[in-house]
């Protein structure tokens, strides 16, 4: 009997999101609970079995393929552990052996950038490429690739860390330690920190209307016109342009794919990192490389799961 379906776990601080997947990535079954991390492993690893449980019932257990989880990092992919997380109580947890002992099928682990990485190239954006890098700018900046068709990963498992590319030599110091990170330059995060430091500041803007200041607010205020909104944005997202432009140089893909928060804020994200592309990167990249909004949302990280329970066989 031939497998026809895959199960997806996107594992994350406030919701598990699973579902049960053909092998073209439509949805058949889903299933979203909150992830109640205070209450420990055995109580999330308890709600991680009830999801994929209420997915699979009513399916021949005969045509499910294998299981694949995308979870926060650091985690040992290998050996299928989630090592330590800071938004969940796991700890050195063999969160493979468990699912792979409860259901007696493959199950694989990796960490939520390179599983989003995998969904956009199998089903989303970049689908039909050999050669993609995925880029999410969001709280942090994250990436991944997949070169020559196979997801890259690096010695350590690590490879495409893009938010702690160096793309200044001054700036705030990033949570990593390093000052001039893309992350503390050209995330949502940093754009909202410099929206902040402006509203503090004797400069008129009407960032200054808001109690609360964030990246949304900065998108907003600078569509409608204000000055320092602008040059918020113009600043912060060519930091990202040119974490874009450094990885593309380094990696020659066919295709860009950028998601997270920060694309929604409008046609000046993408307009302004392919501008910085075209200034900073080779003529042979330039044309030979498009940058592209990510496709698939909210499911990037359920669909990307399943992408790599078929790809890991």
């Amino acid at each position: 009997m031939e497998n026809k379906y895959v199960i997806g776990v996107d594992l994350g601080g406030t919701k598990i999101y699973t579902a049960l997947v053909d092998l073209e990535g439509n949805i058949i079954k889903e299933k979203t609970v909150e992830t109640l991390a205070h209450e420990g492993d055995q109580a999330v690893m308890g709600r991680i079995v009830d999801t994929i449980n209420y997915v699979i019932d009513g399916t021949d257990k005969n045509l499910i393929k294998s299981i694949g989880i995308g979870s926060p990092g650091p985690l040992d992919v290998k050996n299928g552990v989630i090592l330590e997380t800071a938004n969940l109580p796991f700890k050195n947890f063999e969160i493979v052996k468990a699912i792979k002992e409860a259901y007696d099928l493959p199950t694989y682990l990796d960490n939520d950038a390179n599983v989003a990485t995998l969904g956009e190239f199998m089903f989303g954006a970049g689908k039909g490429t050999e050669n993609m890098v995925f880029i999410t700018a969001s709280t942090g900046i994250g990436g991944g690739a997949v070169l020559n068709g196979k997801l890259f990963r690096g010695a350590t498992g690590n490879a495409l860390e893009v938010g702690h590319i160096t793309v200044s030599t001054e700036g705030p110091r990033c949570g990593c330690g390093n000052i001039g990170c893309a992350e503390a330059l050209g995330s949502g995060t940093a754009i909202g920190k410099r929206a902040k430091e402006a509203v503090l500041s004797n400069v008129t803007t009407s960032l200054k209307n808001y109690d609360n200041v964030t990246a949304k607010e900065v998108f907003k205020e600078a569509s409608n016109g204000d000055r320092v909104a602008k040059n918020i944005l113009k600043n912060s997202l060519t930091y990202l342009g040119i974490a874009v432009a450094n990885t593309i140089t380094n990696f020659d893909p066919e295709k860009v794919v950028i998601g997270g928060g920060v694309v929604n804020g409008g046609d000046i994200v993408l307009d302004t990192i392919r501008k910085v592309v075209s200034e900073r990167c080779m003529k042979t990249f330039v044309e030979s490389c498009t940058v592209e909004k990510a496709v698939l949302g909210g499911k990037a990280g359920v669909l990307g799961a399943a992408a790599l329970a078929i790809t890991e066989q």
